[in-house]
């Protein structure tokens, strides 16, 4: 069977790019061998958030006195918790599955594997799906033999297992498990403490869980500010969440209560013991059994390699997401399937400038930034003009019992521009996208300043913290 476009993956850029794809008048198809929708909406960003929300609440009726509420404190059912994340997730499966049958995408069951440059086999997958399909996919088809003018690996990527960490489902659990857990387990040991481990970190201490976070290097949250990171660190501790830095993982021994962990920290070997292990020490490109060295397909440190709109050295070969490789985020995977298939079919390619990709991280407090950190900033020769405000001087972050927080914005000192912006705090993941729409904007401090934000809202700090990048704040 013949295609203009097969993507192989549905995941956030391989569902994306086929919309787009049909949009455009391609007669387009994808190959998905488990989920519609991919591992990000059932197994990470949709079902982990979920989760998180769950313990948001939790937390609400533990401090319901602080808002001057009474009641019977709240009891959590942990199998309640997770069937309701599982419930958001299988519907947005079904969403997926809709979208690519409103839009004429073909969906063909299996596993893909490339034969020839625009040609592929698809074979029965080798492995059962982690949990029922939702969505019976539209307009299905199977095993078999296909062809195509272009085709995009969209595969995204797995969780990176650790040399003498090796997860056994049981004791030592990948974020799969850890999304599924039977019960909140007593102490728990997080390997790696990047956006996923810090999520796992404050979902299972606000459950009471007694948490702690091993980190190779010498600051939590390594792809952040050191500032907000340092900030986010204050009140994680305060939490309760232990955090052991510049440590690493040797190995583990199971006992009878869980596992015994290995650690080389400051030249000197440490054991930590706890119930479960979790290793969240990042995630590698899912490379393997398409057929890629047969053809040439060029790789670079696990993932492939392309140029700006996605193309490899193979004619006619796309990849697109985290197999393309960092960063590894779903709206980064959208964009680039966007781009991708806009530039196939021979509009004019926007480029990806990976400076305006906002991170996220959906703990208590929340962390969010695009741009450019200090540390960077100055490395790259820049001289600056910072600006810092606290929520601590925010109405409505009173108001809402959150204003431990910080808002941190960068500028070139000699032409305005915004360099960066770094927040922690209630609500920044919803937040840093006004800072991203202005740096699109290539918007200076001055629009910046000028520009009327609403009051009372947490907003009002990222106003003030533009001010104060040029001694100009009113509220602190």
């Amino acid at each position: 069977m013949k295609f203009d476009l097969i993507v192989i993956g549905s995941g956030p850029g391989g569902y994306v790019a086929a919309i787009r794809a049909a949009q455009l008048g391609m007669k387009t198809a994808v190959v998905e061998r488990e989920h519609l929708g991919g591992i990000c909406l059932n197994w990470g960003c949709i079902p982990t958030k979920a989760l998180l929300r769950s313990a948001e609440v939790f937390d609400l009726f533990a401090h319901a006195k602080d808002f001057g509420l009474a009641g019977s404190a709240a009891k959590a059912d942990i199998g309640a918790v997770v069937q309701r994340s599982r419930e958001v997730s299988q519907r947005l499966n079904l969403g997926v599955a809709g979208l690519l049958k409103k839009n004429g995408v073909t969906v063909i069951w299996g596993e893909a594997t490339l034969t020839a440059p625009g040609r592929l086999r698809v074979s029965a997958p080798s492995r059962p799906a982690r949990q029922p399909q939702a969505a019976a996919p539209a307009s299905p088809l199977g095993a078999g033999e296909y062809e195509a003018d272009n085709i995009i690996v969209a595969t995204g990527a797995r969780p990176r297992n650790l040399p003498g960490l090796e997860p056994d489902g049981e004791t030592i659990w990948t974020y799969f498990e850890a999304m599924v857990p039977k019960a909140i387990p007593k102490s728990l040991l997080i390997v790696g403490s990047g956006a996923i481990g810090i999520e796992f970190a404050s979902f299972y201490r606000t459950m009471g869980a007694e948490v702690t976070v091993v980190e190779a290097l010498d600051q939590i949250l390594p792809q952040e500010d050191a500032e907000i990171a340092a900030a986010a660190r204050k009140q994680f501790e305060r939490q309760g969440i232990r955090f052991l830095t510049s440590a690493k993982v040797v190995g583990a021994t199971k006992t009878p209560e869980g596992a015994l962990v290995t650690l080389e920290r400051d030249g000197k070997s440490d054991l930590v013991s706890a119930e479960k292990v979790i290793v969240a020490a990042g995630v590698q490109g899912n490379v393997e059994g398409l057929g890629l060295e047969a053809l040439g397909v060029r790789l670079e440190r696990g993932c492939i390699a392309t140029d700006g709109p996605g193309r490899t050295n193979v004619r006619g070969l796309f990849a697109i997401g985290d197999v393309a490789g960092p960063p590894m985020l779903a709206h980064k995977a959208g964009h680039e399937g966007v781009a991708c298939v806009e530039a196939m079919a021979g509009l004019p390619a926007h480029a990806l400038d990976r400076d305006r990709i906002p991170g996220c991280t959906y703990s208590r407090p929340q962390i969010a930034s695009v741009g450019l950190s200090e540390a960077r900033a100055r490395a790259a020769g820049h001289e600056l003009r910072i600006g810092r405000y606290p929520l601590a001087a925010n109405g409505k972050a009173i108001a809402l019992g959150e204003d431990q927080g910080l808002v941190k914005t960068i500028f070139d000192a000699a032409t305005g521009k915004l360099l960066g912006a770094h927040m922690v705090g209630p609500e920044v993941t919803e937040l840093i996208q006004g800072f991203v729409v202005a740096m699109g904007l290539e918007t200076t401090e001055v629009e910046l300043m000028t520009t009327v934000f609403p009051h009372p809202t947490l907003s009002e700090a990222m106003h003030e913290s533009v001010l104060a990048a040029y001694g100009r704040p009113i509220h602190i």
